[in-house]
């Protein structure tokens, strides 16, 4: 048996704020079909985003989070604060440097770049 990810899925007090955030910052449109509970972004055409509307706001450092790679993180990082998103920190190791970024309700995320001379 196999497995693929097929989705990763945001809880929200917002759901339409944030899904707009992640419209912009991916440049993919918001599905139709949205509802006063529930948006996405590539409902069953690729790796779909959902968000889904709870009462209750986030209190906590997530667990798990979504890691975007780049061919130039300083630029996209910019490119996301522009959007709304929080640089929170940056970070070497070995081969990588990432920064840490919160979204428009504090979900995190991270931005990756392969260190120059590495692939």
């Amino acid at each position: 048996m196999s497995m693929k990810l097929g989705s990763v899925t945001f809880d929200c007090v917002d759901h339409r704020k944030v899904a707009a955030f992640w419209s912009a910052a991916l440049g993919r449109p918001i599905g139709d079909g949205g509802t006063d509970e529930y948006a996405a972004i590539g409902h069953g055409t690729q790796m779909a985003f959902y968000f889904q509307r709870v009462p209750e706001p986030k209190l906590a450092k997530s667990r798990s989070h979504p890691d975007f790679w780049c061919q130039d993180r300083p630029a996209e990082v910019a490119r996301l604060v522009g959007l709304g998103a929080t640089h929170v920190a940056d970070h070497s190791w070995d081969d990588l440097t990432w920064s840490v970024l919160l979204d428009v309700e504090g979900h995190e995320f991270c931005v990756v770049q392969n260190n120059p001379g590495h692939q």
